[in-house]
């Protein structure tokens, strides 16, 4: 069992804790220089000299937590084929030896399991951006993707060896790979286990390098991207409908509005479909077989809307408007979903496997 520790511009914090991980039985203790500034270069000559069960892995330049924690799985991957896997930890001072050891003893017990190592957000010393962050990250991955988590933001994490080699071929170098390698586990169908910890929080976390509203704008920029193809898939359908109208009013005036809506909603839809498989999820294979599945979707999403307006509005009597807008509302969400986990699928699993036999 390894301990992985991220580092960045770290103080004697990272050596203190150095000092008590060392009384544990772990295998070794894998320290990255996430390309600090020179000040910090006396704490990492002095690990590399003083601290025999350490490795030192070093990044030239800065290139984000996420990216170091994979330099990290990579090194584990070479160098530990049959290994249990590693614990995470960070460098500030906010994961107690103990937690870490417990963390690991859970990681053990469940070696297919991504373990987490939570907080208590309900007391009072939370700092108000940490509580704020991960409150927030928390409901939106339940509302995007179903999945409960009580710490989304953690760096406390057991990583089973297998999973650390598919997280690899995750995307995110910075604190946004965090939080997809929650949503890894949904892909590689992989349980989630939480061992609760002490909270711990130094100066009010001024340490930290996490910004709880950029960050988790880089967090759910998918889910961002979304939104604004569907924005401008609205106005496509808005212009092409006034397009196809003026066209068809001079010499179909009956049905001169089913028409241009049914073309218009054509154009938008495809337009829509292309900018979701290009650019919102960049998926580029299978372009028949998502195609097909859009559009299955895109039946279902019309045959809900329809039923649950008429049934809400049935039992209720009234405000047709609103309920048409929370129920489009609800299913705008799960259109979302059902596109990224089922339409647009990346199958991280054969990305690996065509890394590997290429």
């Amino acid at each position: 069992m390894s301990v992985v520790i991220p580092a960045y511009n770290p103080d004697h914090k990272l050596l203190d804790l150095l000092d008590k991980l060392i009384r544990f039985s772990f295998h070794e203790i894998v320290v990255i220089n996430d390309g600090s500034h020179l000040e910090s270069q006396t704490i990492f000559d002095k690990i590399s000299k003083e601290y025999s069960n350490c490795v030192l892995l070093e990044h030239p330049e800065n290139k984000g937590k996420g990216r170091a924690l994979k330099t990290a799985f990579q090194y584990y991957k070479d160098h530990h084929p049959e290994g249990v896997g590693m614990v995470t930890a960070d460098a500030d001072g906010q994961h107690s030896p103990e937690d870490i050891k417990r963390v690991a003893e859970a990681l053990i017990d469940k070696p297919e399991e991504l373990v987490l190592g939570v907080r208590d957000f309900t007391t009072e010393n939370i700092p108000f951006r940490s509580r704020f962050g991960n409150n927030m990250t928390k409901s939106v991955l339940r509302l995007t993707s179903g999945m409960k988590v009580t710490d989304t933001q953690t760096g406390l994490r057991g990583i089973p060896r297998e999973f650390g080699r598919e997280l690899l071929y995750v995307e995110g170098d910075r604190y946004e790979f965090e939080m997809r390698m929650i949503l890894a586990c949904k892909t590689y169908k992989r349980e989630i286990s939480e061992v609760e910890i002490e909270t711990i929080y130094i100066d009010e976390n001024e340490s930290s390098h996490f910004n709880p509203i950029v960050d988790s704008i880089k967090i759910y920029y998918v889910f961002l991207r979304f939104l604004v193809s569907s924005a401008a898939s609205f106005l496509v359908d808005i212009g092409m409908f006034a397009l196809f109208s003026a066209i068809f009013k001079a010499f179909l005036p009956i049905g001169f509005i089913v028409v241009p809506t049914i073309l218009a909603r054509i154009v938008s839809s495809l337009f829509n479909y292309f900018v979701n498989r290009n650019i919102v999820f960049k998926s580029y294979k299978y372009t028949k077989r998502t195609l097909v599945k859009y559009y299955a979707l895109a039946v279902v999403i019309l045959a809900g809307s329809s039923a649950g307006v008429h049934y809400l509005y049935e039992w209720i009597g009234d405000h047709e408007v609103l309920i048409k807008l929370g129920v489009d509302s609800v299913l705008f969400l799960f259109s979302f979903y059902i596109q990224k986990a089922w339409v647009f699928d990346q199958s991280p699993a054969e990305s690996i496997r065509e890394v590997e036999y290429e």
